[in-house]
C-alpha cells in the first residue's frame, strides 16, 4: 500500500521501528485503549511561535484587514432595497454566486480573533452581523442573501427563484438552480460564518439571525415533496445539512434536526453509507461537505450509518483518489478510482477539497483517536495548505498543479474571490486548531508546530519548540504547572519515521505505543522537558496505481524539482529518473532545508529538488516515471516515433485552430458567450457553461 496515512501501513512501520528503539515500547492496538473520544483544545488557547505557519497567519491577517466589509455587503443591501455603502468587488463577487465570500470572511475574522486575539477582526464581525440584521429586517421575512440570478442577459435578485421552487418549477443542474449559481452552497457558507461568530467572538445576535433565516429556508422546503427536495439537492448545496444540524445543536429545536435529516442527498449518501464507491466522474468538492454534515448528524443522533458513510468516504478518497500532497481530484472531478498516475495535470488538487477533507478528518479523529488520520492531516497541512497561499501577497491558489512544468496561479486582492479564496482565508486563520487534543486528562500532540498551549484544566502552560518539518527534534516544556500531577502525554509518531526516540529531561524514557502514539505517563513537574526525535530520510512514494510513477519525500515534506521561473514558459518534456535504485542517485546539498540534487540519473539533465510547498514562483515537477536503462531505451524509441507522427500530421494539415489562445481565436473570428479559455494536460482549450457557446 502506498498511502502512508493508511492504518495497515503505519502498523507495519511503527510495530517494527518503535518496538526496537523506544525502551519499554509495547505495541497495543490501532486506537487508544484509554480513551474513546478526543477533543481539540480551543483555538484561543493556542498561540503560534515563529514558523512558516505563523508567517501564513500574519500574511492572511493583513489580507483580512485590506478587505472592506461594506463591499462584501453590497449585494445583501441592494437585495433588501437598501443603499449600498461600498462598490461590489470583482470576480465571483460580481457573478451570481455573490455573497459566498462574506460567509467565509465572517469565519476567517472569527478564527483570526481566536488564533491571535486581533480585536479589529472581532469588531468587524460585530459590524457585519449588525448590517445583516438590518438587511433581514428590511426583507421582513427572515431572508438574507447576496446571490443573484440570470434570466438570459438579465441579472436580478436571487430571492426571485424561491417562489418558483415552491410552485414546483425546479430547474436544477450541477451548479445552477433556476439561473442562480449554487444558492444553498452560498447559505452554507453564511451559516458557518454566523456559527463561528457566536463560538469564537461571543456574538449571540448571530444565532437569532441564523434562526430567522432558517425559518425562511424551511418554508421553501416545506412546500416541496421529497422527490422535489432531491431535485433541488442535485445542485451543489455545500453542507446545508450540516448547517441545520448545527442550528439544532445550538438551539435544541427539533425543527432544525428534521430539516437537516431531510436535506440528505440520497443519490450520493445512501450508497456511501452501504460502502459503495459512487465517486467516479462526479464533482469532488460538492460531495465532501455533505459527508461533514453526516458526521455532525452522527454526533447529534448516534446514527451508525451516518458514521459509516463518513468513514468509508474518507478511506476511499485518501486511499484511491489522493495525490502525494494530500489533495485530490483532476479538473475538480474524481476520475476512476486508483488512476492517479493517469491524472497528473495542471488542474489537480482543488484547494477547497483539502480544506474540507481536513475538517472531515477532525470529526473522525474525535470519535476514535488514530494516528493514521493525522498522518494524512499532516501530509495535506504541510504540502497542500502551505502551498496554496503566497505569503508575499496573501493570495491563494485555486488549483495546486502537479504536472511537470506547471506552476501555481494566485488570486489578486479584489478581483477573483473564487471558492478557494474563501476557504483560503479560513485555512490561514487557524493553523493552531489541530496541534493539541485532549482525552480525559491525556494531552495528545498531533502536529509539530512551534506553539504555546494554555491548558487551564491542569493549570499548565506547554511550549513546543521545533524546527519541524525541517528539524528532527521536538521539545515540549511545561513552563507552568499549578502543582505536580500525574497524566499522560501522547506524541504522534509519523508512519514514515523509523527509529523515533523519547526522553524526559534528557534521559531516555520508556513509552507505550497506542494507535501510532508514544505515550509517556508520569508525575510531571513544572519545568519538565519531554523530547521527541523523529529521524528523517529521503524516500520515494509511488502512485496507488503505478509503481513506476513516483514522488520524492524527506520526512513529511514532498520535494519537487525546480523547472524554472513561473513567468517563463516550459517547453520541454517531463523529466524521468533512470536508475536501478533511484535513491542512490541523489546527493544532499543542504539537508537542513531539504535541498537535494540528482547525480546522473535524471533525463534529460540533472535536477535540483526543494520542498514543493515553498516553490510558489517556480515551475515544478513532482511525479517522475522511473526506468532502468533498458526500459529507457525502449521509451526513447517510442517518444521519437510519436514526434515523427506529429510532424507528419502537421505537414498534412491545411489549418489548425488553437482554442483558448488569444491570437488564433482572433484570426478565426471566434465569438462566445459564458465561455472561458482553459488549459488541460498542457493543451489549450475552451469551455462553455450556463447556456453559453463558442463558435
Amino acid at each position: 500500500m502506498t498511502a502512508h496515512w493508511k492504518t495497515s501501513r503505519r502498523t507495519l512501520l511503527l510495530g517494527a521501528a518503535l518496538a526496537a528503539l523506544i525502551p519499554g515500547f509495547a505495541w497495543a492496538r490501532r486506537s487508544f485503549t484509554a480513551a474513546k473520544a478526543a477533543r481539540p483544545f480551543p483555538l484561543s488557547r493556542v498561540r503560534l511561535l515563529p514558523s512558516p505557519f505563523l508567517t501564513a497567519i500574519e500574511a492572511n491577517r493583513a489580507y483580512l484587514h485590506r478587505l472592506e466589509p461594506d463591499r462584501l455587503l453590497h449585494n445583501f443591501r441592494t437585495s433588501a432595497g437598501l443603499e449600498p455603502k461600498g462598490e461590489v468587488y470583482g470576480g465571483w463577487e460580481s457573478d451570481t454566486i455573490a455573497g459566498h465570500t462574506l460567509g467565509h470572511y465572517l469565519s476567517a475574522l472569527s478564527l483570526m480573533h481566536a488564533q491571535t486575539g486581533d480585536e479589529e477582526c472581532r469588531r468587524r464581525v460585530g459590524y457585519i452581523i449588525d448590517e445583516l440584521i438590518e438587511v433581514q429586517k428590511a426583507h421582513g421575512d427572515g431572508y438574507v442573501a447576496g446571490f443573484t440570478r440570470k434570466r438570459g442577459d438579465i441579472v436580478e435578485d436571487g430571492k426571485l427563484l424561491f417562489p418558483e421552487l415552491m410552485r414546483g418549477d425546479i430547474r436544477s443542474s450541477g451548479f445552477d438552480l433556476n439561473g442562480c449559481w449554487v444558492p444553498f452552497y452560498n447559505w452554507h457558507k453564511l451559516y458557518a460564518g454566523l456559527f463561528d461568530a457566536q463560538t469564537l467572538c461571543g456574538n449571540e445576535k448571530a444565532i437569532g439571525l441564523a434562526t430567522d433565516l432558517g425559518r425562511y429556508i424551511d418554508g421553501v422546503f416545506a412546500a416541496l415533496d421529497d422527490d422535489q427536495v432531491q431535485t433541488v439537492l442535485d445542485c451543489e448545496h455545500g453542507g446545508i445539512n450540516e448547517s441545520f444540524a448545527e442550528l439544532y445543536a445550538r438551539t435544541g429545536d427539533q425543527r432544525w434536526l428534521r430539516l437537516a435529516e431531510r436535506l440528505r442527498h440520497r443519490k450520493i449518501l445512501d450508497p456511501l453509507s452501504q460502502g459503495k464507491d459512487v465517486l467516479p466522474w462526479i464533482h469532488a468538492n460538492t460531495q465532501i461537505p455533505k459527508l461533514i454534515g453526516l458526521a455532525r448528524l452522527h454526533e447529534l443522533t448516534g446514527d451508525p450509518s451516518d458514521a459509516a458513510a463518513a468513514r468509508f468516504f474518507w478511506e476511499t478518497v485518501t486511499g484511491d483518489y489522493s495525490y502525494v500532497i494530500g489533495g485530490n481530484a483532476d479538473r475538480e472531478y474524481f476520475p476512476e478510482p486508483r488512476t492517479v498516475s493517469k491524472h497528473i495535470t495542471e488542474q489537480t488538487c482543488e484547494s477547497c477539497n483539502t480544506y474540507n477533507m481536513l475538517k472531515l478528518t477532525r470529526h473522525l479523529f474525535s470519535w476514535a483517536p488514530d494516528a493514521g488520520l493525522f498522518d494524512f492531516y499532516e501530509r495535506a497541512h504541510i504540502n497542500h495548505m502551505l502551498a496554496h497561499q503566497d505569503p508575499a501577497t496573501g493570495g491563494f491558489a485555486y488549483m495546486v498543479p502537479l504536472m511537470s512544468g506547471s506552476h501555481r496561479s494566485f488570486s489578486s486582492d479584489f478581483d477573483d474571490f473564487w471558492c478557494c479564496v474563501g476557504t483560503g482565508m479560513e485555512t490561514h486563520s487557524k493553523h493552531g486548531e489541530s496541534i493539541y487534543w485532549k482525552a480525559g486528562n491525556r494531552l495528545i500532540v498531533n502536529l509539530f508546530v512551534p506553539s504555546r498551549l494554555d491548558w487551564k484544566e491542569q493549570g499548565a502552560t506547554v511550549a513546543m519548540e521545533t524546527a519541524y518539518p525541517f528539524g528532527e527534534a521536538v521539545t515540549l516544556t511545561l513552563e507552568e504547572l499549578a502543582s505536580p500531577s500525574a497524566f499522560a502525554i501522547a506524541l504522534r509518531i509519523p508512519a514514515w519515521c523509523e527509529g523515533a526516540t523519547v526522553a524526559v529531561n534528557g534521559e531516555a524514557q520508556p513509552a507505550r505505543a497506542e494507535g501510532g502514539y508514544a505515550v509517556v505517563r508520569r508525575r510531571w513537574e513544572k519545568g519538565d522537558r519531554l523530547s521527541l526525535t523523529l529521524p528523517m530520510k529521503l524516500r520515494t512514494e509511488a502512485t496507488v496505481d503505478d509503481p513506476s510513477t513516483i514522488a520524492l519525500l524527506h520526512g513529511p515534506v514532498v520535494l519537487a524539482a525546480d523547472m524554472g521561473p513561473a513567468d517563463k514558459p516550459f517547453e520541454g518534456s517531463a523529466p524521468a529518473l533512470v536508475a536501478a535504485n533511484v535513491l542512490e542517485g541523489f546527493a544532499p546539498l543542504a539537508v537542513a532545508v531539504k535541498r537535494f540534487r540528482t547525480v546522473g540519473i535524471a533525463r534529460p539533465a540533472d535536477l535540483a529538488f526543494v520542498p514543493f510547498y515553498a516553490q510558489r514562483d517556480r515551475r515544478t515537477a513532482v511525479y517522475f516515471r522511473k526506468f532502468t536503462e533498458a526500459e529507457w531505451d525502449v521509451e526513447q524509441a517510442a517518444y521519437a516515433a510519436e514526434q515523427a507522427r506529429l510532424k507528419d500530421l502537421e505537414a498534412r494539415s491545411v489549418d489548425v485552430m488553437h482554442l483558448g489562445e488569444m491570437q488564433p481565436e482572433r484570426d478565426h473570428q471566434l465569438t462566445s458567450k459564458n465561455s472561458y479559455p482553459v488549459t488541460y494536460r498542457g493543451r489549450h482549450g475552451r469551455d462553455a457553461r450556463a447556456e453559453g457557446y463558442f463558435q
